[in-house]
């Protein structure tokens, strides 16, 4: 396994982290414990989770994915060996527990941590992270941003303020973000300076093959205020390992279950270029996953890779795309797809 320092702190991740999404849902208590035991094998000691997980969020699953890795570090007894990460999303107090929006108030994350740190059944979290902005922007999905005068919003002051009471009580020991436009991280970054707040150490967004757009001015503020990218669906929701092609749907796969989750499916520009993705790792004789996740792995705005699995075959070949090193042959014909279909599910 590859390490990254986690922005500007000492603490040292792997560069492939375990996503835990589909635990809950699509995954067992036991099938989680033992995903958490092979990537633990396999030097990984970076976990990413979330109090509205399993995805999607249901009343009935809601912050199942926290609690089955509470009972794994319980059973474990590892708590130090790893560094965990996890997001709070709590709606409005007159919503019902799966939130349509975040509310980022000092009350509601007070209330999000309490929970999470009873169902992680630890004292404390490596990494708390915002899941999605209070303020209407854009994100998932997104692409252009329109202004609205009449919203109503926390303020990113007002919520970095919160987050820096929990780290002095030492519940969380370094806060990130997610989801985030370069406005919004340079405010945190601001606020932080000015304000003697927690300093953000990561920014988790989509990064894959189909959506390169973080590139376009994130890229540049990972490298210069060292808050490194946390990639989420490197693989698209598994649509670059190729499985969804020719219109199928392979049983108990996240598409084939969920319609909702139909973004790098549903037009022409993005299936072809996961055409021309899949027949260029086959040409080259690699794995379409591992040829996606070791493009990933590779930029140097990087920090750490979330990878997602409902299989213990896929998780494998998840994990050792950490030891695939694509040739400037493959990156020239990856670069020549990406001129031809640029960014077809921003």
């Amino acid at each position: 396994m590859k390490y990254n320092l986690l922005g500007n702190t000492d603490l040292k991740v792997s560069r492939i982290c375990l996503g835990t999404m589909t635990w809950g849902e699509q995954n067992t208590e036991a099938e989680a414990h033992e995903q958490l035991d092979y990537a633990l094998s396999q030097g990984i000691n970076f976990i990413d989770t979330a109090e509205m997980y399993a995805v999607p969020p249901r009343p009935e699953t809601y912050g199942l994915t926290e609690t089955y890795i509470g009972t794994w570090l319980k059973k474990r007894q590892n708590r130090a060996k790893i560094i965990l990460a996890t997001h709070r999303s709590r709606p409005r107090r007159d919503s019902p527990p799966c939130p349509s929006r975040p509310r980022l108030d000092h009350d509601n994350i007070r209330q999000a941590i309490e929970g999470s740190l009873q169902r992680l059944q630890t004292d404390y979290i490596d990494l708390h992270q915002v899941h999605r902005p209070d303020r209407n922007t854009n994100y998932f999905g997104q692409l252009g941003y329109t202004h609205n005068d009449d919203e109503e919003s926390v303020p990113i002051e007002e919520t970095l303020c919160s987050m820096g009471e929990l780290v002095r009580e030492g519940k969380i020991r370094y806060a990130g973000i997610s989801n985030e436009t370069p406005w919004g991280v340079m405010t945190y970054l601001k606020l932080a300076e000015q304000r003697d707040f927690p300093r953000i150490v990561s920014i988790q967004n989509p990064y894959n093959l189909l959506n390169r757009t973080y590139e376009v001015s994130l890229a540049e503020i990972s490298h210069r205020e060292q808050v490194g990218l946390l990639a989420y669906s490197p693989l698209a929701f598994g649509v670059l390992s190729g499985k969804y092609l020719g219109g199928a749907r392979p049983a108990g796969a996240r598409i084939t279950l969920f319609e909702r989750f139909d973004r790098y499916t549903k037009n022409e520009s993005a299936v072809k270029a996961t055409q021309a993705y899949v027949q260029l790792a086959q040409k080259q004789g690699l794995d379409p996953a591992q040829m996606a996740l070791a493009y990933v792995n590779s930029r140097s705005f990087l920090t750490s890779n979330l990878i997602g699995a409902t299989t213990m075959e896929q998780l494998k070949t998840d994990i050792a795309s950490i030891d695939l090193e694509l040739d400037d042959d493959v990156l020239e014909a990856i670069e020549a797809i990406h001129q031809q279909h640029p960014n077809p599910c921003p």
